[in-house]
């Protein structure tokens, strides 16, 4: 167990665990706390070389996303234990949120689905390199200014409320994303672009279908260039996002009325992109801003993570 002691309370959670029926045949639960400095990784790493078989994370995204990015691709399966504002993950596996008992009974008696994990090799102004996986999305722009503006106390107090004066904030900011990219290695494109959002999955809060055509498990990714230009193109984005994406492209019926992209939204799909950016932005992963890079590369890592979720008949 690698818990956020902010986010959740050990006290309930180690009662929890100790009531679920399903850990009868387990060795006795290891316990690991985050930390400030340390979000999960370290935890993730000393849990592997325990030996754990199943590692559940406690907390909210950036625990999801640190101790993910330490066990894909090992034998180890990773529960959640959905906890904060985001849940994204969560969200998008259709797992139930804020339901201890039944997120612990998923834990132990659940079957494992082979997810898609994301990668990005972010290229620092001092030239460095770091590789960080991602679960959800990646962003720049609006998605990662946002997240520098936001209030943290006020987020504790009324949850995805605070992003509202955040955006407000963000919007301030004239400054768009210029940028050339190229997709799977094909020719070179120039944009300039008020956010850029790559996503291995596609659901936000609020049931907002950002991504209509992202699927956590085919191997690729996809990507949205936001570009509007006046008023109108914010509300051509708000149409399709929250109309077309959230209402139509749920029936059958409506998915036959949705219209092609628009002039402030443009849609691409692949399994790696190269970004290099005319200067320096900000980057978030997964709702965790990452400071600031001039260049980076996503790419998908098909099936690279097991988690658990409901066994059939659960």
């Amino acid at each position: 167990m690698i818990y956020n002691p902010v986010k959740v309370d050990v006290d309930e959670l180690r009662a929890a665990v100790a009531a679920e029926p399903g850990t009868e045949g387990w060795a006795e639960t290891r316990w690991f706390a985050t930390t400030e400095e340390d979000p999960g990784t370290g935890q993730a790493h000393r849990a592997l070389e325990d030996g754990a078989d199943l590692v559940i994370a406690a907390g909210g995204d950036g625990t999801v996303r640190a101790v993910a990015q330490v066990i894909a691709g090992s034998a180890a399966s990773l529960a959640l234990l959905p906890s904060g504002t985001g849940n994204l993950l969560a969200r998008n596996l259709d797992l139930t949120l804020d339901d201890l008992a039944n997120s612990i009974h998923v834990a132990f008696t659940g079957s494992d689905r082979k997810i898609d994990l994301a990668w990005a090799d972010i290229r620092r102004e001092d030239g460095r390199v770091e590789r960080r996986a991602f679960l959800v999305m990646a962003g720049l722009g609006l998605d990662a200014k946002m997240l520098s503006h936001t209030d943290e106390d006020l987020k504790a107090k009324v949850g995805w409320l605070a992003y509202v004066d955040a955006i407000r904030k963000a919007l301030r900011d004239k400054n768009r994303l210029r940028m050339r990219y190229r997709l799977d290695g094909h020719g070179t494109r120039a944009v300039s672009a008020h956010t850029l959002i790559i996503g291995n999955c596609g659901s936000l809060p609020a049931n907002i279908l950002l991504l209509p055509d992202a699927a956590i498990d085919d191997g690729r990714f996809e990507a949205v260039f936001l570009r509007p230009e006046s008023a109108w193109g914010w509300l051509q984005i708000f149409v399709k996002v929250i109309w077309e994406n959230g209402v139509l492209r749920r029936t059958k019926v409506g998915r036959k009325l949705v219209s092609r992209d628009v002039d402030a939204l443009r849609y691409i799909k692949g399994r790696r992109i190269d970004v290099v950016l005319s200067r320096p932005e900000e980057l978030e992963l997964d709702g965790d801003g990452f400071g600031r890079t001039k260049a980076f590369r996503t790419w998908v890592e098909a099936g690279g993570l097991a988690v658990r979720v409901p066994a059939e008949g659960q």
